[in-house]
């Protein structure tokens, strides 16, 4: 069973200074919204997936988790506390109850499935309730990386094509990347989250196809020659994402108009995770 890719959570603390950034690059970012545990967010809406910029906002509301329960909240704190960058990985999901069901049948480490709201604003400036539930994956070989899918329940106040027109022309997630000390090791647990015919593996390492988008994970001299700045990682972590664009011109004059460096690699435009709040950003021709 593959599961799509739905978004992409990467932290930057400061969430002003990166709402900011991104629209320098190019993006449409929907107003700051905040959940009921703490943290803050605001997104890049694109066809099918999104980009989950996150911060915290009010500490003292953060849960700590209880036995058998996952506290977002606090797990994207305590990866604040490290690092500034991508911290999950997150699947569509049309029954988050049925797929926590499905990880506790595959042997994965899951937990209480979770349901929360929060208020959204539309474009029009008028406020709504929209709601999710959300089933948690980790693994004890990735303490800096986790997966959770994600159901929505009001997807008609959440999707607005308001939001989802860039002048940088971005319209999917085309991959996540990851680095590994040893990228073979980690293809029995993908092959439970995504199946087993999603697995695939070349001289970089090993690559997961999701359905929309895929996972790449890199073995460290394969990180480091697509990401000069990659350290060599202790664990399994993300460094980075590709996003596809209709334009790839327009991206780039939008870069050098705004000053912001960049390279070209192999028909693809790169910022380094030092100028993207510890994640390289790809911008790639739309397949």
């Amino acid at each position: 069973m593959q599961r799509p890719i739905d978004h992409i959570v990467h932290c930057v603390g400061d969430l002003a200074a990166a709402r900011r950034f991104h629209q320098r690059l190019g993006f449409t970012l929907t107003p700051q919204a905040q959940h009921p545990f703490g943290t803050a967010n605001s997104l890049v809406q694109l066809q099918g997936g999104f980009l989950e910029f996150l911060a915290i906002g009010e500490p003292a509301a953060i849960p700590t988790a209880a036995p058998g329960e996952f506290s977002f909240a606090a797990y994207n704190a305590d990866f604040l506390e490290k690092r500034r960058g991508v911290s999950m990985l997150v699947f569509a999901s049309e029954d988050a109850r049925r797929d926590h069901a499905d990880f506790l049948a595959k042997g994965l480490d899951t937990y209480a499935p979770f349901d929360f709201e929060r208020r959204a604003r539309l474009p029009d400036g008028s406020e709504v309730t929209v709601g999710f539930s959300l089933a948690f994956v980790t693994h004890p070989a990735m303490p800096e990386a986790a997966f959770f899918v994600c159901q929505q329940h009001a997807p008609q106040y959440f999707w607005k094509t308001e939001y989802q027109r860039h002048a940088n022309t971005a319209v999917a997630i085309a991959e996540i990347v990851m680095a590994a000390p040893e990228p073979a090791a980690l293809a029995p647990f993908f092959a439970k989250l995504q199946g087993e015919e999603s697995l695939g593996q070349d001289a970089e390492g090993l690559v997961v196809s999701t359905g929309r988008g895929r996972i790449r994970v890199l073995g460290v001299a394969a990180a480091r020659a697509r990401f000069p700045e990659v350290e060599r990682p202790a664990t399994p972590r993300f460094i980075g994402y590709r996003l596809e664009l209709r334009d790839l011109a327009a991206a780039a004059a939008i870069l050098e108009a705004e000053k912001v460096p960049y390279r070209e690699l192999g028909g693809v435009l790169q910022v380094a995770a030092s100028e993207n709040f510890g994640a390289a950003l790809e911008f790639a021709p739309a397949r």
